[in-house]
């Protein structure tokens, strides 16, 4: 088998230097693989072609600097001399208004894999497709050209901060148009992860991913469904899910949070997507991602309201990346798109800091970039958006004094609460409005 790989993966082909494609390419070129990474836009390809890369993940900046020109190459196609393996990692976005799948990024990769390899190729479909997609899109144009094909479909699954390790790491699972194209996608994976795990059809991959995504959704869902429960009880979410899973031999009960990212953001529009064609409707899906996208309009609605009370116009958020742990500047699925028009409305002044976020992508999204310093001294309230390390260790007692901040909330609960409120300011969280009163318990008859 050794021998087998060497001889048939030199040559990588990997389309789309999104961030699936560019973490992908930079751990192959890793383990010696000659890589061409492809893409249409000429402002990552010149990026890219400096040898810096153009989205934020610990370790790629630095092999793309290293190893551009030796053996990681780009450019707006796949070379002419075919690829032994070529990835395709292009976006699958859906529509923002019908959620829809956009698939035609993928049918074109598709169309230029077919003119530029040839039939001894391997091609995998790396992009998160709704179920049927690798089938019913991708193989049709390679047949159309070569008579028949070697297809495989192999998920991404890594998480934003640690993909470089994580692909290394976690199990490849691969499925497979047919035996030889099954073989040949183990054998690629192999080289590069220390476990593969075949499946019996590419669309048994596809599910897999689905699956592993939708499954995170609901699980947020739930801790969210919580803490509405826990606001208007007048209790503590996080001390509700503490005890609820200290020793408990069950699945942990999530703390809540924010939901977004380019992945958990859509892929449950994908699972429903193909769901709905073999006639069903995935009811806990759909309803998991409709609570989670109502959070971020409905806490900056609260926002708004405690601001009424408390008083001031002025509003710094603390994090404008959909995530802060582990970090990253990546801005899809953010919860600041949908809060900017809430605040925008009500005439709020809202100034912006992120660790990573460039103060350009702050402007873009509305806000006015600060630094943290000047975000306390100019406010009249905080919103934390993200568990960033740099908000988890900031000190903010000596942060708020001599300020006109009034009030500050934490949606993660990161921040010393009793620094806080010692100095008169308001503290509340996701889940938690400890100066609301709690509805009365109905008496138990008997």
């Amino acid at each position: 088998m050794r021998e087998a790989e060497s001889r048939e993966f030199h040559r990588i082909g990997i389309i789309g230097m999104g961030y699936v494609g560019l973490t992908l390419a930079a751990a192959m070129a890793r383990k010696g693989y000659e890589v061409h990474g492809v893409d249409v836009q000429p402002s990552v390809l010149e990026s890219l072609g400096q040898g810096r890369a153009h989205v934020y993940e610990p370790g790629v900046d630095d092999t793309f600097a290293r190893l551009v020109g030796k053996n990681i190459f780009i450019a707006s196609e796949l070379p002419d001399e075919p690829v032994d393996a070529a990835i395709i990692c292009v976006s699958t976005p859906v529509d923002e208004a019908t959620r829809e799948p956009f698939l035609k990024n993928l049918a074109a990769a598709a169309e230029q894999v077919a003119d530029r390899c040839t039939p001894d190729t391997l091609v995998v479909v790396r992009s998160t497709v709704p179920v049927g997609t690798s089938r019913a899109v991708v193989l049709p144009p390679l047949t159309h050209a070569w008579g028949g094909a070697r297809l495989v479909m192999a998920p991404e699954r890594t998480v934003q901060g640690r993909a470089l390790r994580e692909l290394l790491e976690l199990p490849q699972v691969v499925g497979g148009l047919d035996e030889d194209s099954l073989r040949l996608g183990l054998a690629l994976f192999g080289g590069l992860a220390k476990e593969v795990v075949p499946v019996s059809s590419l669309e048994a991959a596809e599910l897999v991913k689905l699956t592993n995504n939708c499954h995170t959704d609901v699980i947020f869902a739930f801790g969210n469904e919580v803490a509405e429960l826990t606001e208007r009880f007048g209790l503590d979410p996080l001390e509700v899910i503490r005890a609820a899973n200290l020793d408990y031999p069950r699945p942990d009960i999530h703390k809540p949070g924010y939901v977004g990212g380019g992945c958990l953001s859509k892929d449950p529009y994908l699972m429903s997507s193909g769901a709905e064609r073999v006639g069903y409707v995935p009811q806990l899906v759909g309803a998991a991602r409709r609570l989670n996208e109502d959070l971020p309009v409905n806490v900056a609605n609260k926002v708004v309201d405690m601001m009424r009370e408390t008083g001031g116009t002025t509003l710094t958020v603390l994090g404008w990346a959909y995530k802060g742990w582990p970090p990253t500047d990546d801005m899809r699925g953010t919860p600041i798109e949908t809060m900017m028009p809430v605040f925008a409305a009500s005439g709020l002044r809202v100034l912006g800091h992120d660790p990573l976020v460039g103060a350009d992508v702050i402007r873009a999204y509305g806000g006015e970039p600060v630094d943290l310093h000047t975000g306390f001294h100019e406010a009249d309230a905080v919103l934390v958006i993200t568990d960033h390390p740099e908000y988890r260790n900031l000190d903010v007692g000596p942060e708020l004094d001599g300020t006109h901040v009034r009030l500050v909330f934490d949606s993660w609960r990161i921040l010393d609460a009793p620094e806080i409120t010692a100095r008169g300011v308001r503290y509340a969280g996701l889940g938690y409005l400890p100066e609301t009163t709690a509805p009365p318990v109905p008496a138990v008859t008997t």
